[in-house]
């Protein structure tokens, strides 16, 4: 499955979207030797956004029966736990617990090939149509974090 927008750093991390729909989305990811610490476990980084950029699809999903809106949606605030290294293949599942007009409440988990929690986060995410930066505003209505 395609992703629905090109973010530059998940190209680069590797990341596969698996599922993007009714406030729900799924992300994978192979743990590589750059993709680690000095344990030679994903990174805690790898985990954190992974759980980000699943939260933040699960935010801009289409919901049951609607077009996507079209809006995009910036991390505002993110808690993340670490249960376990994380070794092979990751996937994320994230979900929309509340939503607003403007905000998102998610939940997500890692987990590794044998279904054991690597990681578990909460996370706010505001939808806008345009991003204030450097004095600018960029206009990219369809942007995602």
């Amino acid at each position: 499955m395609e992703f629905p927008r090109h973010i530059p750093f998940v190209d680069l991390l590797g990341f596969e979207l698996l599922k993007f729909d009714s406030g729900e989305a799924e992300i994978a990811v192979t743990v590589r030797d750059e993709l680690c610490n000095s344990w030679m476990v994903a990174h805690g980084g790898l985990t954190m956004t992974l759980l980000d950029v699943a939260m933040a699809h699960a935010a801009r999903s289409p919901k049951p029966g609607a077009e996507p809106t079209g809006q995009g949606v910036v991390t505002i605030e993110m808690k993340t736990s670490f249960m376990r290294p994380g070794l092979g293949r990751l996937v994320a599942r994230a979900r929309i617990l509340h939503g607003t007009a403007s905000l998102a409440f998610c939940e997500g988990t890692v987990t590794d090939e044998q279904g054991k929690l690597v990681g578990h986060a909460t996370g706010t995410f505001k939808y806008l149509n345009g991003l204030p930066a450097q004095g600018r505003r960029i206009q990219r209505p369809d942007a995602s974090d």
